[in-house]
C-alpha cells in the first residue's frame, strides 16, 4: 500500500458497515445500550452486580477512551484505511495496537495520523526467552507508531494447558521486570494484561495464584496492570478487589463484558456492573479505558462487520456511563 499521499477515507466508499448498513443502526443498539436518560445501569439482578454504586455525576473523560484493534482485526486486516476512518467517525481519537495489519509501523502511522488517531497504547509481547536486542527493536516500533504505553497481551498456557508451576511464574515476572527497566529508560510505561489463568492457584500448595505471584515478584515501578475486567471476572477475581489490593497500579482498563452464557457481549449490554467498577478509578489509577470484545472475527463464526457496531455502542457507552 502507498503511503506517500493518505487521505481519510469515506466510510461510504469502503464497503464497511458504516457504508452499507449505515450509523442508524449502530445508532440502535447505542440508544438501547445508554437508554434514555443516558446512564447505562447493569442488571440489577445480575450476581456480578452485588454492591452496585449509585448512579452519579461522573463520567469517563472523552480523552481517556480508546478501543483494542484486536476487536476489528478482520475489517482492519481487510481495508486499514477504511476501518480506521470508520473509527474516527464514530468519534475515537485514541486506539491501542494489535498489530499494524501487516503494514510497515511508519506505514500505519500515517494511517493514524491521516485520521486524527493515536495509538497511545500497543500490545507487544515480550520476547521469550528474553532477548534485549530484539525488545529494543520492538520499542522502537512502538516510539515511531506513537505508543507512550507497551504492554505483553498474553502468558500463562503452555502445551499442557494452564501454567500452574510457581517458578514458570517467578522467571517470567522477571523478564516483565527486564523488558519494563528498558521499556522505561526508553520513555515508555510497561504494563501486563491479564486473562482468567493468572487466576488459578499455584501446584506448589501455597494457596497463591499466578496473580499473585507475578505482581508481587514484578517491580509495581516498572510494571503497571492492565486490567481486562471481564477476563478478572472469568477468572473470580473481583476487579474491584483487584483494584484495591493494588492501588495506583492498574492504569488501564479493558472494558469487555460478558454475556448470560459467560461469554463475550458489547459493552454496557451484559452483566458485568461497570459503574461499581470505574466508582474507583481514582484508587486504581486508570488513565485509559480501552473497549475491547475477542469474538469479533470469523474465527469466532461472527460476522466481521458487527465489529463495528460493537466499536460504536463502546464508545457510546462509555461516553454515557455515569458512576
Amino acid at each position: 500500500m502507498h503511503v506517500d499521499h493518505v487521505q481519510t477515507a469515506n466510510p461510504a466508499e469502503t464497503g464497511l458497515p458504516f457504508g452499507r448498513r449505515g450509523f442508524l443502526r449502530s445508532g440502535v443498539m447505542v440508544a438501547a445500550a445508554a437508554g434514555v436518560a443516558g446512564t447505562v445501569v447493569a442488571p440489577a439482578t445480575s450476581a456480578l452486580a452485588h454492591g452496585s454504586a449509585p448512579v452519579g455525576r461522573r463520567r469517563v473523560p472523552a480523552d481517556q477512551i480508546s478501543i483494542q484493534l484486536y476487536t476489528v482485526r478482520d475489517v482492519l486486516a481487510a481495508d486499514p484505511a477504511g476501518t480506521l476512518a470508520a473509527l474516527a467517525d464514530i468519534g475515537y481519537t485514541k486506539v491501542e495496537l494489535a498489530g499494524t495489519a501487516g503494514l510497515t509501523a511508519a506505514a500505519f502511522r500515517a494511517l493514524l495520523d491521516a485520521n486524527g488517531i493515536r495509538a497511545t497504547s500497543g500490545h507487544f509481547g515480550i520476547p521469550q526467552p528474553f532477548d534485549a536486542t530484539a525488545w529494543r527493536a520492538t520499542l522502537a516500533d512502538a516510539r515511531t507508531l506513537g505508543c507512550r504505553y507497551v504492554v505483553h497481551p498474553f502468558f500463562g498456557v503452555d502445551a499442557n494447558g494452564p501454567i500452574r508451576d510457581a517458578a514458570v511464574w517467578r522467571a517470567f515476572a522477571r523478564d516483565l521486570n527486564r523488558a519494563g527497566a528498558m521499556a522505561r529508560e526508553a520513555g515508555f510505561r510497561f504494563g501486563y494484561h491479564n486473562h482468567h489463568f493468572e487466576f488459578l492457584p499455584l501446584s506448589d500448595g501455597s494457596g497463591r495464584t499466578a496473580f499473585d505471584l507475578l505482581t508481587a515478584t514484578a517491580d509495581r515501578r516498572l510494571v503497571h496492570l492492565e486490567l481486562d475486567l471481564y477476563w478478572s471476572w472469568r477468572g473470580t477475581a473481583d476487579p474491584v478487589d483487584v483494584i484495591h489490593e493494588h492501588r495506583g497500579r492498574v492504569l488501564q482498563f479493558h472494558v469487555k463484558d460478558m454475556n448470560i452464557d459467560s461469554g463475550f457481549a458489547d459493552p454496557g449490554t451484559g452483566l458485568i456492573d461497570f459503574r461499581r467498577i470505574f466508582a474507583q478509578s481514582d484508587v486504581a489509577g486508570v488513565r485509559e479505558y480501552i473497549v475491547e470484545r475477542d469474538d469479533a472475527g470469523t474465527a469466532e463464526g461472527r460476522d466481521p462487520e458487527d465489529a463495528l457496531d460493537t466499536a460504536a455502542v463502546g464508545y457510546e457507552f462509555l461516553r454515557n456511563i455515569r458512576f
